[in-house]
């Protein structure tokens, strides 16, 4: 899953994991994060997830993070939004009022920037790479966010032998093993959604349910 992957990706257009509402997982249990209106969260392979808009729409400022331009340009594009343009070294930065867009690698996004976010919300980044790539994930860039800060992450599981990733399943045994040196995890809910995913169904996967955790950092 290198960066030409899901460049070419969206080159090509095959961007079903892209959904045209908001993930009503996030509506449901943003709450339970408890965070200050004004609170910075970060949402990495933001994509160009209509998510980041309804997180500004609760007061949060909102740095995003992504590879590809095309995303970074549809997603203010379809908002009717002309963002300003600049760049420093964690990448290209588009900005429009509270929503920061920086096109460019996840992992190379500094400790300075990433230290100012209070949360981060993470519905399609750990289960778009694959087991080593989320291993260093996880340790390199939740490691940079502060002692306090706090998340929602949603994950998919299913049996991994019937599918090919992305998205991969990661599941709760998983969740807690990449977490567990740095953050406290509680898993808020679990829920089977193989009747509503029929491209999964097509696929041959037998089982699918998604779950939700809150994360707090130590």
């Amino acid at each position: 899953m290198d960066a030409d992957f899901w460049l070419q990706r969206w080159n090509e257009g095959r961007t079903a994991f892209h959904q045209d509402k908001v993930m009503p997982l996030l509506e449901k249990h943003w709450p339970a994060l408890g965070l200050a209106a004004d609170s910075r969260v970060f949402v990495p392979l933001a994509g160009k997830t209509l998510d980041m808009h309804w997180l500004a729409a609760q007061g949060h400022e909102v740095l995003g993070c992504e590879l590809s331009p095309l995303a970074v340009d549809a997603f203010f594009a379809e908002a009717g939004l002309a963002p300003e343009v600049s760049t420093d070294a964690d990448g290209i930065h588009h900005r429009a009022g509270p929503l920061d867009l920086v096109r460019g690698d996840v992992f190379a996004l500094s400790a300075g920037l990433l230290g100012t976010v209070a949360a981060v919300y993470d519905r399609a980044a750990i289960i778009a790479l694959p087991p080593p790539m989320r291993a260093r994930y996880v340790a390199e860039v939740y490691g940079r966010l502060p002692a306090g800060s706090r998340g929602l992450l949603i994950t998919l599981e299913y049996p991994q032998a019937e599918k090919d990733g992305p998205p991969f399943s990661v599941d709760e045994a998983e969740v807690r093993r990449l977490f567990a040196p740095g953050w406290d995890v509680d898993l808020r809910e679990r829920r089977d959604i193989l009747d509503q995913e029929p491209r999964f169904r097509d696929e041959g996967v037998t089982a699918l349910s998604t779950a939700v955790y809150r994360l707090t950092r130590r």
